[in-house]
């Protein structure tokens, strides 16, 4: 760390082939006009190389991976800033091995990603395509309209796999329907739960429960496929599950295979197990389901905060800081990691 600037590595996909921004609304003038930074976009490589990032004290990550062999030799990278809260294309456990904290933008998505929530349940209990294509058929839609009730929501009870950053907010979000909720997340605050008037259940009594079923729950090794064909068919026919989390959560085989037999009402998915998905995937040929390209909550405002959070992250280890929103917490109370802060504060301020 002998250079006398704090230098911040930009992963190449913020760029756009003409040297154009990927995304106007992440402002980066604040990192172009903090004192003793320099900042740098990098090739675009996936996975990004560790040659790239040796004389880089900070990285901040769009889509492509971070992977065991992206850890520079040199020590000096001190975090890796993800542009949003998914993390599964980061090694975490290269990163606390080489002392590097890993911090995602929980700030930053937390309202646009409940609101995407929000606007799967609404458009599947409305039947809002189906009513759109019956409108375009002209008056024989018209006469099709009673056949095509839509669900209130008033009493009906919406239900959360997870109750974290995002899992809350859609509570606070659905709150005005008069909704009965509950939700199953083993690592629940109970006292947020209380306050949202949550009842925190089992699982299968989730699947049982639930009318409108949402997924706010990381991607791990323990949630892979957790929405399993099992639970799938404890779901009531006329319930809908909606997924904003990641794909491989659910077992899209299960899913469209229910789907396909009416075994539940219709699905949401922002996220499916392959992106983009094959041509010929189950999950395209369904009348009953709602797709996104996993991009629902892109939106100018989501862009913006995650943006802002990832340059406020980076600048708050620069001055010696510990930044928000770090994943492997126990980097922060290694040596390695209290050294770097020590040289930085020093060298920056504080």
């Amino acid at each position: 760390m002998g250079d006398l600037k704090f230098k911040v590595a930009l992963s190449g996909d913020f760029r756009m082939p003409d040297g154009s921004l990927t995304y106007p609304d992440f402002d980066l003038e604040p990192l172009r006009k903090a004192p003793g930074l320099e900042m740098t976009f990098l090739e675009s490589n996936n996975p990004l190389r560790a040659d790239q990032l040796e004389d880089f004290d900070a990285l901040i990550l769009l889509t492509h991976r971070f992977v065991s062999t992206s850890v520079p030799k040199s020590g000096r990278l001190a975090v890796v800033a993800r542009f949003g809260v998914g993390y599964d294309t980061v090694d975490v456990e290269a990163c606390t091995g080489a002392g590097i904290a890993l911090v995602i933008t929980p700030d930053g998505v937390r309202r646009p990603v409940a609101v995407s929530v929000i606007t799967f349940m609404l458009a599947l209990t409305g039947k809002l395509f189906t009513k759109d294509a019956l409108t375009r058929k002209g008056p024989h839609g018209f006469q099709e309209r009673s056949q095509h009730m839509g669900v209130g929501l008033v009493g009906r009870t919406l239900g959360s796999l997870g109750i974290g950053n995002i899992g809350a907010e859609v509570f606070r979000l659905a709150k005005p329907f008069d909704m009965r909720f509950i939700a199953h997340d083993p690592f629940a605050d109970k006292k947020v739960a209380a306050e949202l008037g949550v009842e925190l259940v089992g699982l299968e009594d989730l699947f049982r429960r639930a009318d409108v079923l949402s997924v706010s729950c990381p991607l791990t090794p323990d949630t892979r496929h957790l929405v399993s064909a099992e639970r799938l068919a404890l779901m009531k026919p006329t319930a809908y599950l909606i997924n904003t989390a990641r794909g491989p959560i659910v077992d899209q085989k299960a899913l469209a295979q229910a789907l396909r037999e009416r075994r539940i009402a219709g699905a949401g998915l922002d996220v499916l197990e392959q992106e983009p998905p094959d041509a010929d995937d189950a999950i395209l040929k369904l009348d009953n389901v709602i797709l996104a390209p996993h991009a629902l909550c892109w939106t100018d405002q989501c862009f913006a905060g995650n943006g802002a959070a990832d340059v406020k992250a980076v600048i708050e280890v620069q001055h010696g800081r510990e930044p928000r929103g770090v994943v492997n917490r126990e980097v922060l109370s290694s040596e390695r990691w209290k050294d770097r802060l020590a040289v930085f504060a020093g060298r920056f301020g504080s």
